[in-house]
C-alpha cells in the first residue's frame, strides 16, 4: 500500500522540501505546494498560446452568432453594423446589459459579452487591438496575470455599464481597455525612458478611445472606463514581472477564471443551439 507523498521539488529552486511548507526554506517561494499544483494545471489549460486562443474564440462566436439567424446578417444600418448578427442571436449567446441582467437574470452574461461582436468591423478592430496589446501584457505581466486582467476587467467594465443603465451591450473592448489600464500602470511604475515611452503611448490610446467614444454613437464608454480603471487597479494589486514573480494565488485565480469562462461559453453555445432547434 503506497503512502501519501509529503515532499516535493521546489518549483523555483528545485530543492527537496516538505509539501506543506508555507515558504521554501532555500529560495523563499511562497506556498510552493500551490505552485506545483498550479504548474500541473498550466500544462492542461495553457496548451495553446493565450492571445491567439482568445482571438479564435471570438471569431468562432462571431461566426456562430451569424449562423443562428442568417437573415439578420446584412441588416446593419451603419458601417459598424455590416455583416451583423441579430440581437436575438447575441442575446442567446450572452449579450449583457440591463435587459439581460435585470429582466432575465442572465448575470453570467457579464462574462460572455466580452466574446461577442455586433459586426465585421467591430470584431476586426477589437481583435487587431488585442493582437497588438496582448503580447506586451503577456510578456511583462506573465500568462496568469494576463488572463486575470483580461477576464476580470471585462466583467468589471460591463458591470459598470449595467449599473449606469446601458440596456444591451457586447464586445471585447472592455477587456482591451483593461489591458491598456495595466500598461499605463506598468509604464508609470517602471519609470525610466522605457517606462515613460510606454506610459505616453498608452495615454495616447486613452485619448483616442475618448475621441472615438464621443464621435460615434453606440460606443459603450461606461464599459471602456470600467475596464480601464479596473485594469489599473488589478495591475497595481498583482504587480508585473520586474516587480515580483507571479504568486501561487495569481495562478489559481487565473485557472478559476479560465474554467468559469469556458463553462459559461459552453453553456451559452449549448443553450442557444437548443433554443433554435426547439423553437
Amino acid at each position: 500500500m503506497s503512502t501519501p507523498r509529503n515532499s516535493i521539488l521546489c518549483p523555483n529552486c528545485r530543492k527537496l522540501i516538505s509539501l506543506d511548507e508555507p515558504a521554501c526554506p532555500y529560495c523563499g517561494l511562497i506556498r510552493p505546494g500551490l505552485h506545483e499544483t498550479a504548474g500541473k494545471l498550466q500544462n492542461i489549460l495553457f496548451a495553446f498560446e493565450p492571445v491567439k486562443t482568445i482571438i479564435y474564440v471570438n471569431i468562432a462566436f462571431f461566426v456562430l452568432s451569424l449562423l443562428l439567424n442568417p437573415r439578420g446578417i446584412f441588416m446593419g444600418g451603419s458601417p459598424l453594423g455590416f455583416l451583423s448578427p441579430s440581437d436575438q442571436s447575441l442575446f442567446l449567446l450572452g449579450a449583457t446589459g440591463t435587459i439581460p441582467v435585470f429582466h432575465y437574470h442572465n448575470f453570467w452574461s457579464l462574462l460572455s459579452a466580452s466574446f461577442l461582436h455586433g459586426g465585421i468591423l467591430h470584431i476586426v478592430f477589437n481583435m487587431m487591438a488585442l493582437y497588438q496589446l496582448g503580447p506586451f501584457v503577456l510578456r511583462e505581466f506573465g500568462i496568469h496575470r494576463f488572463m486575470n486582467i483580461y477576464i476580470l476587467t471585462g466583467i468589471v467594465g460591463f458591470a459598470v455599464s449595467v449599473l449606469a443603465g446601458v440596456r444591451f451591450t457586447i464586445g471585447a473592448s472592455a477587456s482591451i481597455c483593461g489591458l491598456i489600464g495595466a500598461i499605463i500602470y506598468f509604464g508609470k511604475s517602471r519609470g525610466g525612458s522605457y517606462g515613460e515611452a510606454i506610459y505616453k503611448q498608452a495615454l495616447g490610446w486613452v485619448v483616442g478611445l475618448i475621441i472615438f467614444g464621443f464621435l460615434f454613437s453606440g460606443i459603450n464608454n461606461w464599459a471602456h472606463g470600467g475596464g480601464l480603471l479596473s485594469g489599473l487597479l488589478i495591475a497595481y494589486w498583482m504587480g508585473y514581472n520586474d516587480q515580483k514573480s507571479e504568486s501561487a494565488w495569481n495562478k489559481i485565480l487565473a485557472y478559476g477564471c479560465i474554467l468559469i469562462t469556458a463553462g459559461v461559453l459552453v453553456w451559452s453555445v449549448g443553450s442557444s443551439i437548443y433554443y433554435k432547434i426547439s423553437a
